[in-house]
């Protein structure tokens, strides 16, 4: 297969590549983008292009403008912790081409998934978000840079939180309330989509990618949705659901070392009312889990997020102590 001339093209005047002298591999690029590998004489490298309408059921348009925001992400995280994002070598205004990430590396879903659970990626992934917030914690020029509300409401908002609120009257004003706090906050460079599959793992790195959704805001969003993916993946595999918790306060503990108290508290204490919105989002919004198809577990969370909404607990630690009655542990 071959690329698209309209970045073949650009690629080749920018030396990356010579004429017919290479191969691309279409590559699964989730719900949101397009995505090659390319292979040449010289190098590999990775070739990523948003789409205009994401590939999922429900009708879902967002703004390919988050090529740019994602670019900016990288360039931004990159100046400080450089092996913890893909180096660019392209940038354009419809699609970039980066670092590929293949030799050695997993992502860690894969890995939970496989019963590779263990503590190392969590705490890894709590210490690298710690920094990427404690770094542009208030900064100026990250807030000029993600400046991307609109956006964020588009990808996040709207299709996780609003959605789900639709399919749920007796709540909804508890999840638009949510979604309201979350929108106002301008606090932290926010990742939007921290989840395990975006988080590449090798022995002697970790690796952060899929930075679209790059928004200036509410830093509690990055922890609530890696957590969150936590809790499905205990209630999807319940053989290792105790494997699975245990990984949270690891977590939680490597980012509070980054952040220190003060900042911890304040982002981690708006933490649980949005977790259950997300945990509510990823079973009745525009982008359910793709692995949580049994019904019985579904209705479980539903009923969870609509007894615990109007009055959530008030910590993570507590959050999860009810989820495990929950699974009976």
């Amino acid at each position: 297969m071959s690329l698209p001339s309209d970045i073949s093209e650009p690629l080749i005047a920018a030396g990356l590549l010579l004429p017919d002298d290479f191969r691309c591999t279409p590559l699964s690029g989730g719900v949101s983008c397009d995505i090659w590998k390319v292979e040449s004489r010289a190098r590999s490298f990775v070739v990523k292009r948003a789409l205009p309408k994401l590939r999922v059921a429900s009708e879902w348009l967002a703004d390919v403008a988050r090529n740019q925001h994602e670019q900016a992400y990288l360039k931004y995280v990159g100046a400080f912790l450089p092996d913890a994002v893909p180096e660019i070598y392209f940038s354009g205004p419809d699609f970039f081409a980066m670092e590929c990430l293949d030799e050695g590396f997993s992502d860690w879903k894969s890995l939970l998934l496989n019963g590779k659970i263990t503590a190392a990626p969590a705490i890894e992934a709590g210490l690298a978000l710690g920094r990427i917030h404690s770094r542009s914690w208030q900064d100026s020029t990250a807030f000029e840079l993600f400046d991307t509300g609109t956006h964020f409401h588009d990808l996040r908002i709207s299709p996780y939180l609003l959605a789900s609120a639709q399919r749920h009257p007796a709540i909804a004003p508890l999840i638009e309330a949510e979604a309201a706090r979350m929108a106002a906050v301008r606090l932290a460079l926010v990742h939007g989509d921290y989840s395990p599959k975006n988080l590449m793992v090798r022995a002697d790195r970790f690796v952060v990618l899929d930075c679209e959704v790059a928004w200036f805001g509410d830093p509690a969003f990055d922890v609530a949705f890696l957590v969150n993916h936590l809790l499905l993946k205990s209630m999807h595999r319940q053989d290792n659901a105790e494997a699975f918790l245990a990984l949270i306060p690891q977590f939680l503990s490597a980012y509070r070392a980054c952040m220190g108290d003060n900042r911890s508290d304040q982002v981690l204490q708006n933490v649980p009312a949005l977790l259950l919105c997300l945990l509510l989002a990823r079973v009745d919004g525009k982008s359910p889990v793709e692995y949580l198809t049994n019904p019985g577990h579904q209705d479980s969370i539903r009923s969870f997020v609509t007894r615990e909404l109007p009055h959530p607990p008030a910590s993570i630690e507590e959050l999860v102590t009810k989820w495990k009655s929950l699974l009976c542990l």
